[in-house]
């Protein structure tokens, strides 16, 4: 049965591949985006290519226009949070404006919701930043990676501890995800994702680190690379993404507030040494320098996918290997719209 989906931050590089995907299933399709990140209108006009959606261009710091979308629609049978600001060097650059749209504006969602449309699943895309720096796990570094001690991952039995404004800005949204269950029954689930990757991904220097490092090497730019290099991650391809936002709509009735770590887990892990690498291997040479370490850099974070597996049925399916080959095609053939898009951007940061 179609159902009428909305999507915030549709036009954006997650939100543009589940708009498209639930579009292509005959669903209807309401995205919310304001258009101000580099690459959204181009997004979109590829959006608009495929299968019809409607698009407002809306902040939805606005709770009265948010408002008004939900009274003119008459609701949502299911709702997708991505919209956010997503840099941590832009964070602790203005904070208040990361406040007001990863905090507040994910409150106004959630408000709309409870008063227009509290039986509709509402999925948020949080992040590991909730976990903060870790400080406790042991952490062992080898030749060209960090490793966790003694653990597979990160698992949700994890103290939260929210580092730099973005951690406590999304680590906030988080937590009235999970508690508008509790308190007012809505069927809400939060997603803490690790680093999602893949094609018409506008990687700068503060967001998107694998796709600014293939965007940079193909544009032939150089990189800086703030850390050692050796700072791991687990690398989820945005199609593994976006089937488990369909999974968990599918299982509504199981959305009570809980929170999952979702990434691509151990075996999709690599350093940025272990990146350059593989690029390398697929004949691209990439120039780099080294620079200190940003606040709120984690040394090592690998998602434990247990729970997420077991409750909803999931795990990632694309190798790092065929993702990146599928990232590198997608830039080659839009290497002059790249180029015009990030004009001087020159660096790049690893989270």
């Amino acid at each position: 049965m179609a159902k009428k989906i909305l999507i915030t931050g549709g036009a954006g590089f997650i939100g543009c591949h589940t708009t498209r995907y639930f579009a292509s299933k005959g669903h209807e399709v309401v995205i919310i985006d304001n258009l101000s990140r580099k690459g959204t209108p181009e997004n979109l006009d590829w959006l608009r290519e495929g299968h019809p959606v409607t698009h407002y261009e809306t902040d939805i710091r606005d709770f009265e226009a948010v408002t008004d979308i939900f009274k003119r629609e008459k609701g949502f049978s299911d709702v997708i949070h991505l919209a956010a600001q997503v840099a941590v060097t832009t964070s602790v650059a203005n904070p208040r404006d990361d406040f007001d749209i990863n905090a507040l504006g994910t409150f106004n969602m959630l408000e709309a919701v409870r008063n227009f449309c509290p039986h509709a699943p509402f999925i948020y895309a949080s992040t590991n930043k909730v976990y903060g720096l870790l400080p406790h796990i042991e952490v062992v570094e080898g030749a060209r990676r960090y490793e966790i001690k003694g653990k597979k991952g990160v698992s949700e039995s994890e103290p939260l501890d929210f580092h730099s404004p973005y951690g406590c800005s999304k680590g906030s949204a988080d937590q009235y995800v999970v508690d508008y269950a509790r308190i007012y029954g809505l069927k809400t689930v939060s997603f803490r994702q690790s680093c999602i990757y893949g094609e018409r991904q506008f990687g700068v220097e503060d967001q998107g680190w694998m796709a600014w490092f293939i965007i940079a090497g193909i544009l032939g730019r150089s990189v800086s690379i703030y850390g050692d290099g050796k700072q791991v991650r687990d690398v989820l391809y945005v199609h593994d993404l976006v089937k488990l936002y369909e999974k968990s709509m599918e299982q509504r009735n199981a959305l009570s507030g809980k929170a999952y770590n979702v990434g691509g887990g151990l075996e999709n892990s690599l350093s940025l040494l272990e990146f350059i690498e593989i690029l390398k291997d697929q004949d691209l040479q990439l120039s780099f320098t080294f620079g200190d370490w940003r606040p709120g850099d984690q040394r090592v974070f690998i998602s434990d996918n247990t729970k997420v597996e077991k409750e909803l049925d999931w795990k990632p399916e694309t190798a790092p290997d065929q993702g990146i080959r599928n990232l590198m095609s997608w830039v080659r053939e839009n290497k002059k719209m790249l180029n015009f898009l990030l004009g001087d951007s020159n660096d790049a940061d690893r989270n």
